[in-house]
């Protein structure tokens, strides 16, 4: 159910031979990140090195990793390629779908009937392609897998974005798009652009209120959301050892939010007593074996502005709580001054709801530090007075604290506990009023508070903080409470403070569960069959897109030129959307439906060229695919950033968009684009965005020589009757050239394994 030994075995003895390989290529010390990816390249040893941000490298990742909302796509995506089985270890797990609504109990079972075909499906594809499968309710994916699957010095790639948690456990995880997932399981080598490195020291140790959170909470505000671009972010340090193995994945899940391909902690003893008490004490004694090649050089650490690309420093001892937001994960707060901020930029100081867990934040150690907060509401006569949410990351998570009597402790404080998914954290929260449009604020101890993530209310003020922070202040129900200064009155009318919370890192009794939500897969699957019903809503069978015509492009129209902020959020909702997907035509209606019109400042509101009328944006665009127009959509900077959705990039490329022109990508969706065989395009100079008008219409020249650094021309004809042209820029390189001439690198893939 949890691991292979063997294989892992075998990345150990790959590892120590190859950081030798590599010492000797680059001719210098090496970092905990460069050993890993040298370990794992596709063919032979170590023998060169590779340019930071320039080198496109092939590698052999140990495992894939799925949840349900993108499997449905990957999967689908893998049927078409002629494999009678996956080529690496694999896993399906139910998370995405469930809505939280009423509490655990009924939403599992509303979950269950709501979503019957969806769980049919993946149930029957993971059964015949030999993929374990993980039940609605068994938890979040990333817990799980840090629970069951992750080593360190191995490499994970997941359709999700928060993959990077398994860097708790000293592992290289880095969140893809299904079409990377699909390569694969298909057998074939990963691609990745050799990144840069970011360290992070840390030295010190957390005290009182102060956790791990708070970590990635500063690093984010140092960096934003874009600062970690292309980058891997080691984090090394006294201070990074004394943090116990889940508050390491805390920091790495939330590296998603910096944009970093992944973080990375080296193994040490708290990594190798979360191995022990999860079960797994034979990785844990492999692992001893190789130590000296799970963690960087000395020579690294004692000189890292040698070896790094960027280096911060943080003193652990130093560190106070932070709270980030609104709208936006990298607007930092230390909490000493976000009272005066909320003030300041008259946010709601009322607080409506405070939710902890998530993918994030839902360890032990994280239910314990939050429980002691509410066993001393409870003793000392206070109640919470936001509504309080609890989201346990996995089911033995769950059973654990319950039996330790942490999940009563909520109830009597008032709060409710939801079931083992993502729930609010990614839209699936079916909250009351929230149509209403009323401003507010909540507060979470998730990852990401982009504008209608959580209740797809846009006035929803969300902050982020730690599971401690936000169960004090949904106590106070008031977001200007300090904890650590302010008292509050309790129903005897009497005033009180909250004393510094304490949590335990590993339950003294161990964990248990007694159905942790597992089955394996049918030994051989040829006999099963794949339940896909042709009238299905919610499940479609795939088309092959089809090849580039051999010309360059000429008559695109606009589609939208959106400003400012554009996630895969904006680009692809999620919420109610996430039942289309795996039905691409259905789930298409929600394509850029978030992204604001930079013409009319108004979501969801475009130009038809054809007729000169105005419509939702895939409306329009479903206009011109009938009519065998192409389009053309351009955005701002670091478009796509946010969730490693590709329905983001395959829904445009299903209704006829011809390419995305940006200022800047984020890296997991610029790779979606080109492997759905999309030109992904930018600005050679950022200052012509400001040249793209409403009714222009486009050629797209050059593809007929299109080659790796060689800028192509976008000629912009005017309604006016003015042309001009412009240079855009690419990062293709020769492979990915065939993906855009070929339709789609699926398309590639079934040549190959034909």
């Amino acid at each position: 159910m949890t691991f292979d030994i063997d294989i892992i075995k075998s990345t150990y003895a790959a590892l120590a031979a190859r950081v030798a390989a590599a010492r000797t290529a680059t001719g210098k010390a090496l970092t905990l990140t460069e050993k890993i990816l040298y370990a794992h390249l596709d063919g032979g040893n170590a023998t060169k090195s590779f340019e930071r941000g320039k080198s496109y490298v092939d590698f052999r990742p140990d495992r894939v990793a799925m949840q349900d909302a993108t499997a449905q796509m990957a999967l689908l995506q893998f049927m078409q390629a002629g494999r009678s089985k996956v080529a690496v270890p694999s896993t399906v797990h139910c998370d995405h779908l469930i809505i939280a609504k009423a509490g655990a109990t009924q939403d599992l079972a509303s979950a269950a009937d709501l979503n019957k075909e969806v769980y049919a499906f993946l149930e029957s594809v993971s059964n015949k392609y030999g993929i374990g499968f993980w039940k609605p309710g068994a938890g979040i994916i990333h817990q799980v897998v840090l629970e069951n699957y992750a080593f360190p010095g191995g490499m994970m790639i997941g359709t999700d974005s928060h993959t990077v948690n398994a860097g708790g456990l000293g592992m290289v995880a880095i969140g893809v798009g299904g079409a990377d997932a699909c390569d694969v399981m298909a057998g074939l080598p990963w691609e990745l652009k050799f990144p840069k490195l970011i360290g992070v020291k840390l030295t010190g140790k957390l005290s009182g209120w102060t956790s791990a959170k708070d970590v990635i909470l500063k690093v984010a505000g140092i960096l934003t959301v874009k600062g970690g671009t292309g980058a891997i972010v080691e984090y090394f340090g006294d201070g990074a050892t004394s943090l116990s193995c889940t508050g390491k994945g805390t920091i790495c899940n939330m590296g998603a939010e910096i944009g970093a391909t992944t973080s990375i902690f080296g193994y040490d003893d708290k990594m190798a007593a979360y191995l022990k008490d999860t079960g797994r004490t034979d990785v844990a004694d492999a692992a001893d074996a190789v130590s000296e090649h799970l963690t960087g050089d000395a020579e690294v650490y004692a000189h890292p502005e040698k070896y790094f690309d960027q280096v911060i420093e943080i003193n652990l001892s130093e560190l106070e709580p932070y709270i980030n937001g609104p709208f936006t994960p990298d607007l930092a707060w230390p909490l000493s001054k976000f009272a005066a901020a909320v003030k300041e930029h008259n946010w709601p100081a009322k607080l409506d709801v405070g939710l902890i867990g998530s993918c994030t934040n839902s360890s032990y150690e994280d239910i314990t530090r939050a429980a002691s907060l509410a066993e001393q509401a409870v003793s000392k006569g206070l109640t919470a007075k936001s509504e309080f949410t609890i989201t346990p990351g996995s089911e033995q998570v769950r059973y654990t604290v319950e039996r330790d009597g942490y999940l009563g402790i909520f109830v009597k404080m008032g709060g409710v506990v939801l079931a083992n998914a993502c729930g609010p954290c990614i839209g699936q929260w079916s909250r009351h009023n929230a149509d209403k449009g009323e401003r507010n604020s909540i507060i979470t101890s998730f990852n990401r508070n982009f504008a209608k993530r959580n209740d797809g209310n846009p006035n929803t003020h969300a902050f982020v903080a730690s599971p401690e922070i936000v169960t004090a202040l949904a106590i106070a129900g008031d977001l200007t409470f300090n904890p650590m200064t302010d008292s509050l009155t309790n129903n005897k009318g009497e005033k009180v403070k909250l004393t510094d919370p304490k949590g335990i890192e590993l339950p003294i009794k161990g964990f248990a569960v007694q159905d942790a939500g597992y089955q394996a897969p049918a030994a051989d699957g040829s006999h099963v069959q794949v339940k896909v019903d042709p009238a299905s809503k919610r499940l479609q069978l795939l088309d092959p897109f089809a090849a580039w015509e051999g010309v360059d492009l000429k008559g695109l129209k606009l589609l939208i030129k959106a400003k400012g902020k554009c996630t895969t959020d904006h680009i692809s909702m999620a919420g109610p959307w996430l039942k289309f997907r795996g039905h691409l035509d259905n789930i298409s209606n929600n394509m850029l439906i978030g992204a604001t019109n930079a013409f009319n400042g108004k979501t969801d509101c475009v130009k038809n060229q054809l007729d000169g009328t105005y419509d939702s944006v895939p409306k329009v665009q479903r206009a011109y695919k009938a009519a065998h127009v192409g389009s053309i959509v351009v955005g701002d900077e670091n478009y796509g950033e946010g969730s490693s959705r590709e329905h983001a990039a395959m829904e445009p490329r299903f209704l006829g968009v011809r390419a995305i022109l940006v200022k800047s990508f984020a890296r997991i969706h610029e790779t979606n684009l080109k492997k759905q065989g999309m030109l992904a395009l930018t600005f050679a100079d950022k200052a012509d965005y400001e040249k793209i008008h409403e009714d222009d219409t486009f050629d797209i020249l050059g593809l007929t020589t299109f080659t790796p650094h060689v800028p192509l021309t976008l000629a912009l004809h005017h309604a006016d009757g003015k042309s001009e042209t412009i240079k855009v820029n690419h990062t293709y390189n020769e492979g990915q050239i065939e993906w855009f001439k070929a339709g789609a690198a699926l398309n590639i893939i079934k040549q190959q394994l034909a």
